[in-house]
């Protein structure tokens, strides 16, 4: 169930000056253990094998013709989609390299050009999601209208449908991210002709690379298969794409505390405390893109990937230092948390012999 964090600072309002924040502490210990030094080795070799599996699949697209063989394909494309979206997410972070027009280039060919989202209003909207996580008022991801993420969003939904799926949204959730991947595409496009997109000296650059893109993709799917073809496989594509999506992105924040207004947290606790990480060992840092490592991710934004592992003794011993929870589960814990607080947040709209049954 949603809970509200209400962990004061220091005597005023503010931290203790006299050693620095608890944050600063941290920070120091993180740049002076070189964890905030670019890794350009590892996103080549990260970037080279994206780009060859991305390569394989194609040539076995073609090679396969007007076959139903090709939904294992689009399958498996969808897998290698996302992989390449942890890459863009990586630059729109500034992890890989030091210059931001390095990142941004390589944030719009991997985002605009080889799967069709949109980099600048990925970025505008990712940013604003990381300065206030889980705040009922400011997070974008919060705020989304399709899933009820506290009680007043489910008392406040409005009409027979939306109230509906509020109220089942916990048996909702996991069908509901095979229409991800088409969303996303949506709203990258719908940011084109809108203000969602902070640069928007880029927005020219972003709509000839999603032009090429989905030309390419529709060219692609039309010529090699049949039409009955390539409209299955654009639907097992895109809801493979959607649904990994998803399901990454799906641990780290909810179920854990919302913020509110009133909620006076310095950024160390907003932070740590709003953010779930994930066990899992290698497996869990590939899958999940390091993403499993969320606390790290949100405490040190542009910390380049394969540091956040050695960041994590750090960061747990000084969240234990200071009293503060340090939330960790495996995966299929981190969904069953995720799905009783999404069935307890549609309780409202339930009758109450069935809420109180739940």
């Amino acid at each position: 169930m949603t809970s509200h964090v209400l962990r004061p600072v220091a005597a005023g309002g503010e931290e203790s000056t006299a050693r620095g924040s608890d944050y600063a502490v941290l920070a120091r210990q993180v740049k002076n253990a070189g964890m905030l030094d670019r890794r350009p080795g590892y996103y080549t070799m990260k970037i080279v094998a994206n780009l060859g599996v991305f390569g394989l699949a194609g040539t076995v697209f073609v090679l396969l013709g007007r076959s139903w063989w090709q939904m294992f394909v689009a399958a498996f494309l969808g897998i290698v989609f996302t992989q390449i979206a942890f890459v863009g997410h990586d630059a729109g972070h500034r992890q890989i390299a030091g210059s931001r027009r390095v990142n941004d280039l390589l944030g719009l060919v991997h985002g605009n050009l080889l799967i069709g989202l949109s980099y600048g209003w990925w970025v505008t909207k990712h940013n604003r999601h990381h300065a206030n996580p889980n705040h009922e008022d400011r997070d974008p991801d919060v705020l989304s209208a399709a899933i009820a993420f506290t009680a007043d969003q489910a008392r406040t939904r409005r009409g027979w449908a939306t109230r509906a799926l509020a109220r089942h949204q916990a048996y909702l959730f996991f069908p509901m991210l095979l229409l991800e991947g088409v969303n996303l595409h949506v709203a990258s496009v719908r940011a084109l002709f809108g203000d969602d997109m902070g640069r928007a000296r880029s927005k020219p650059a972003e709509a000839l690379l999603l032009g090429v893109h989905l030309a390419g993709y529709l060219t692609a799917l039309l010529v090699v298969l049949t039409p009955l073809q390539a409209l299955v496989f654009f639907v097992v594509h895109q809801c493979v794409f959607g649904f990994y999506m998803g399901c990454t992105f799906a641990p780290n924040h909810k179920g854990m505390p919302t913020v509110r207004e009133a909620d006076k947290l310095d950024y160390l606790r907003r932070q740590v405390l709003t953010s779930r990480n994930i066990r899992g060992g290698w497996f869990a840092d590939f899958v999940l893109g390091g993403l499993n490592y969320q606390i790290e991710h949100h405490l040190f934004p542009s910390m380049p990937r394969p540091s956040l592992r050695r960041a994590q003794d750090l960061v747990r011993a000084h969240c234990g230092h200071h009293g503060l929870a340090y939330h960790e589960t495996g995966i299929f814990g981190s969904y069953g948390q995720v799905l009783r607080h999404l069935h307890a947040v549609g309780a409202p709209l339930r009758p109450r012999s069935s809420a109180a049954g739940s």
